[in-house]
């Protein structure tokens, strides 16, 4: 128990060290587990660990899902999504902003990466939005919010991971992440409305005419039809998460290429873009596993358990305080690296805890609920200060606007995440309601 705290102790450290997160893990893993075992049994275990990880079929799907949002990205349907929402929202205080969250949320529907989604609509929206007025805390809150979804909305790669280390059912937590994630869309558009409503000088009056082309009707219908042939194709059993991203990495390759003119050049640097972060979640992975097990063996999620028990709660007390320790460890982490983290301590838990009859009655129901409370809370986490990933990648493409106005733009987000939250605990049904 000592050791473990002790690792915990120090992984943090070596984290606000700038120490690589999946160097740090595997670093006190391996001596951890030296510790309690033997050295030969550590490196056996980290042997083990990256060569069962490497070579893992289920873990295939994480650079195949990010190697479409990739290619959709070079091929403009972003555009189509944006010029589509606004056709349709134009009417409402503050159209553009709420365009810029449902393109987000439709992009983020084929592509699976909350820092991608931020990205690519920052150059889509950002433009337009200044065209006609938009205050940049506004414009900036909505792309940094809207870029959240990406990692809920499935294909998620976040849910993807959860499942693996968790095995929990990845079909299933994808569906249980659509009606979360259309949630977010509904609050994020009633927060624009609000601040608009409060402060009107941040979105101009009138409408603005953005006219669809045949281009973004084509756009909007090669989404629509690439996230319904996954979608389809694994709950009507035609093929496996690994399988469907492989198709759809397929489909977008013919996407890109017909609609954004890919080319030679443009599928290398593609292909650099994908390998990149599809290496570190895979090094991330290998930390994590090595570094759960030597918690694990240290016995640290049994006392935290026993602790619990003593404490003669309700679950969902419980659940509220780990909601709040993912929001303050969110502030200084980032998303993926504190999933990995805390999971493997806090999962076992969570299983043991009696949440009553009803839809949480069973181990498989509370799995997929906690996983889509853990993504959530992971939402608010790229959008939160000091740290906010979302934000920072906006401030890479915007350096013109300050974090502070940023921060400042997303307040009105941050405020109806923590109420969707809320809502999510309190009402499982939403998150369970397509899964059983």
């Amino acid at each position: 128990m000592t050791v473990s705290l002790l690792g915990i102790l120090i992984l943090f450290v070596l984290v606000f060290l700038r120490v690589p997160v999946a160097f740090a893990m595997i670093g006190v893993g391996t001596v951890g587990f030296a510790l309690l075992r033997s050295w030969k049994a550590s490196f056996t275990l980290l042997g083990n660990t990256t060569f069962d990880t490497a070579l893992s079929f289920t873990l295939s799907v994480i650079p195949l899902f990010i190697l479409m949002g990739n290619l959709l990205t070079v091929s403009g349907v972003s555009h189509s999504l944006f010029a589509a929402s606004h056709r349709l929202l134009r009417r409402l205080p503050g159209g553009l902003a709420m365009a810029t969250v449902v393109a987000c949320g439709g992009f983020s529907a084929v592509c699976g990466s909350s820092l991608a989604t931020a990205a690519t609509m920052s150059k889509v929206a950002m433009p337009s939005m200044r065209k006609v007025g938009y205050a940049d805390s506004l414009a900036t809150g909505a792309i940094a919010a809207g870029g959240t979804l990406g990692i809920l909305i499935p294909p998620s790669v976040i849910l993807i991971i959860y499942g693996i280390i968790t095995e929990t059912d990845i079909a299933k937590l994808f569906l249980a992440g659509l009606l979360p994630g259309l949630l977010g869309v509904i609050m994020y558009i009633g927060a624009v409305y609000v601040a608009v409503k409060v402060k009107p000088s941040l979105a101009p009056d009138g409408l603005q005419d953005h006219p669809l082309t045949k281009k973004d009707i084509w756009g909007v219908t090669t989404v629509v039809g690439l996230f319904a042939i996954i979608m389809i194709g694994i709950y009507g059993g035609f093929f496996t998460p690994s399988e469907a991203a492989a198709i759809g990495a397929l489909l977008s390759l013919v996407i890109a290429r017909v609609m954004g003119g890919l080319t030679l050049k443009g599928l290398m640097q593609v292909g650099l873009e994908t390998v990149r972060p599809a290496a570190m979640i895979f090094a991330i992975v290998i930390g994590a596993e090595v570094f759960s097990n030597f918690i694990s063996f240290a016995g640290l999620p049994d006392a935290i358990l026993a602790f619990v028990q003593t404490l003669d709660v309700s679950a969902f007390v419980v659940i509220f305080a780990l909601v709040l320790i993912y929001i303050v460890l969110g502030a200084v982490l980032e998303s993926l690296s504190m999933i990995l983290l805390t999971v493997p301590i806090f999962f076992p838990m969570i299983l043991a805890l009696d949440f009553g009859t009803g839809l949480l009655a069973s181990p498989e129901a509370v799995a997929i609920w906690f996983g889509i409370v853990v993504v959530v809370v992971t939402e608010i986490s790229l959008i939160s200060p000091p740290i906010g990933l979302n934000v920072f990648v906006l401030r890479t493409i915007l350096p013109d606007v300050s974090l502070k106005t940023m921060f400042a733009g997303i307040f009105p987000f941050w405020v109806a995440d923590i109420l969707r939250l809320f809502v999510l605990i309190a009402f499982p049904a939403i998150s369970l309601a397509l899964v059983l």
